[in-house]
């Protein structure tokens, strides 16, 4: 087979270009019989440094005029010259593809092409909280058109979890068949990182010491993200004074200045300055994926306080770590989390709190969380995610 990839989102910072990057690194450690060709946008094939080598994967560079990973954006701003001169890059390959592979929903284009086509849907957030996805009507129609598009013109449908394939099933009327679950995984290299130096420097450039204690948030800032419930927790916590004697920090990494998704960083920062707690809530900004095992091995607790999700790979990557994780019971997070974590109503900062008291103070209880984590942890590998997808794409070209 030869295996076309859209590697257009190669270059974004959230979960989609996380994916699609070690995805594709995956497929090409284990497959040695087929061959891929990577299809990338003019800035994709400029300012990724990290691509694999050509003799590996093949490359197609198409003279975009914008980024896609950037205009892609939920309010529809790719232009139509861009999504052309992909389309027309792809059909020029005829039936030399066998597969063409959209990673990502959220690069797609229209595409012509008598090859395969798979496309992964992440999850579900765009139809159950699109309130707070979309900036306006015209980004959700947007949006909606696009997504309606590559669902219809795919051949099969990727997404991450058994929770996303059952709610993509309902919501387009697929057959179940048709929706295969290729999950999320954790890299080796998210590891536990052993108080020292190199923890140590990680957590000094993001303005914390080393004997510190934090709760930790990683992800997008983003209204779905609910991290205005975990700030009003984080201060009743403070108010009530559970934590002793003790400073705990809340630390949230995510970029807030320069994310194409719609974001609420204003409105937290509004609650936070109401509560007077400049000083003890951190915005780090993007940090790099190197730098995470870092501040994952050294936060007291992750939590992931979502209204939905359709995978959650930050509390993979701190169980990985053996970081004790606090998680919203929505979307897919119960089923990622298993009973590796505690779970808690993402509509009830006062349920938030609970669970932060509890984990804040017992030691018995961290080390429990953490062991269960590690082991909840090691289920999930790219190997067997690359698996999975390699069995689906020679299954459809039968």
């Amino acid at each position: 087979m030869r295996i076309g990839i859209d590697a257009s989102c190669w270059l974004n910072r959230r979960g989609f270009g996380r994916y699609t990057r070690e995805l594709v690194r995956a497929l090409l450690e284990i497959d040695e019989k087929n061959e891929y060709v990577l299809f990338l946008d003019a800035a994709t094939g400029r300012d990724a440094a990290n691509l694999p080598a050509e003799h590996r994967a093949a490359r197609v560079v198409i003279q975009t005029d914008a980024a896609a990973a950037h205009a892609a954006a939920a309010d529809g701003r790719r232009s139509l010259r861009d999504l052309w001169r992909m389309r027309r890059a792809v059909a020029s390959w005829g039936r030399k593809l066998d597969v063409f592979y959209f990673p990502a929903d959220y690069t797609y284009f229209p595409v012509r092409t008598p090859a395969r086509v798979v496309v992964t849907k992440h999850d579900m957030t765009d139809r159950r909280v699109p309130n707070l996805l979309f900036p306006t009507w015209q980004s959700r129609l947007f949006w909606e058109a696009k997504i309606r598009l590559a669902i219809h013109r795919s051949d099969l449908v990727f997404t991450v979890s058994e929770t996303s394939r059952r709610d993509i099933v309902a919501a387009f009327r697929l057959r179940p068949e048709d929706v295969r679950v290729v999950p999320d995984a954790v890299d080796p290299s998210f590891v536990v990182v052993p108080d020292g130096p190199q923890r140590t420097a990680v957590l000094a450039r993001y303005g914390l010491r080393p004997d510190e204690r934090f709760l930790l948030y990683v992800g997008g800032i983003s209204p779905h993200k609910n991290l205005d419930t975990l700030v009003v927790a984080y201060e009743r916590l403070r108010q009530r004074h559970e934590l002793g004697d003790s400073v705990v920090s809340l630390v949230l990494v995510g970029d807030y200045v320069a994310d194409v998704f719609h974001s609420s960083y204003p409105s937290i920062r509004r609650i936070i300055d109401a509560a007077g707690l400049q000083s003890s809530v951190r915005f780090t900004g993007f940090v790099p994926d190197a730098e995470l095992p870092s501040l994952y091995s050294a936060a007291e607790t992750l939590v992931l306080p979502s209204f939905y999700e359709g995978f959650g790979l930050p509390v993979l990557e701190a169980m990985a770590c053996g970081t004790p994780v606090i998680a919203s019971d929505a979307g897919a997070l119960p089923e990622v989390v298993g009973d590796a974590g505690l779970l808690f109503d993402p509509r009830s900062a006062e349920a938030l709190t609970h669970a932060l008291s509890r984990v804040l103070g017992d030691v018995s209880l961290r080390s429990e969380l953490a062991a269960r984590g590690r082991a909840r942890a090691a289920q999930f590998t790219w190997a067997a995610s690359a698996r999975a997808a390699l069995a689906a794409f020679e299954e459809v070209t039968e």
